[in-house]
């Protein structure tokens, strides 16, 4: 494997990762939001549930339904969504470091026509 696959599938990965991550940081906003525990476990779910079925609707790969503006708002409310909600609950360094990496892995992407 060469040094221009590397990197493409480095990237690719890179990318899966950060989607995970804002599944998870979907859930820690859903769990600090409230102060009941019904409401916690309700949001830490549900949220990123939500948004890993609108992401495989509209946002993934091999979405079930393509199209480019859709796709294009599901990807800005689930990494923004998932952002804001670490700066909210106080993990304002998260939040930043995750902004810093996507905008990197995303430009990777974009600029090296990694996508597969």
């Amino acid at each position: 494997m060469d040094m221009s696959e590397l990197w493409k599938w480095g990237n690719l990965t890179l990318a899966f990762v950060m989607e995970l991550v804002a599944l998870g940081a979907l859930g820690l906003w859903g769990w600090k939001v409230s102060d009941t525990l019904a409401l916690k476990i309700g949001l830490a779910v549900g949220v990123p549930l939500a948004a890993a079925v609108a992401w495989g609707l509209f946002a993934a790969p091999q979405a079930a339904i393509h199209g480019t503006v859709i796709g294009l708002v599901v990807k800005v409310v689930v990494f923004g969504g998932a952002a804001l909600g670490l700066w909210a609950a106080h993990y304002r360094t998260a939040a930043v470091v995750f902004a810093v990496v996507l905008v990197g892995n995303l430009l990777a992407i974009k600029l090296g026509h990694l996508a597969v």
